[in-house]
């Protein structure tokens, strides 16, 4: 009985795929794993491998040292409490726009991915 898994699954990143990774890395710092729970709901076909490539041909595979601060106390905030991101994306078929909203006392991530924005983005918008 042969190994793996039963059906080959594509792990090749659409443009704007990798533009919200390159969003997500640069504006919020996250670490790789971070990024991959993040994203992993938006794009279903993200491995942490595919991820790291795509990191590392956008020369951001490793945070800067800069970036690496000393553990320090947080802020206490409610529960509930989240710091909302919208970041543009621009890719070679066009642009679109990463949400991301994060609640500053669980870490929780939610990221979202959409062709447009307006005032109100319906439902299954979403790109993914």
């Amino acid at each position: 009985m042969p190994m793996g898994p039963k059906e080959r699954r594509s792990t090749v990143l659409a443009p704007v795929e990798e533009a919200a990774i390159v969003a997500l890395r640069v504006q919020a710092r996250l670490p790789l794993d971070d990024v991959y729970i993040a994203l992993k709901d938006v794009i279903p076909h993200l491995t942490c491998s595919s991820l790291h490539r795509c990191l590392q041909r956008h020369g951001i595979s490793r945070l800067p040292k800069g970036d690496r601060e000393k553990p320090k106390k947080f802020k206490d905030y409610e529960i509930g409490y989240f710091h909302i991101d919208i970041a543009e994306l621009r890719y070679e078929g066009g642009k679109g726009f990463l949400f991301v909203a994060v609640d500053r006392t669980s870490k929780l991530v939610f990221a979202r991915i959409y062709r447009k924005a307006t005032k109100l983005a319906p439902p299954g918008s979403s790109s993914h």
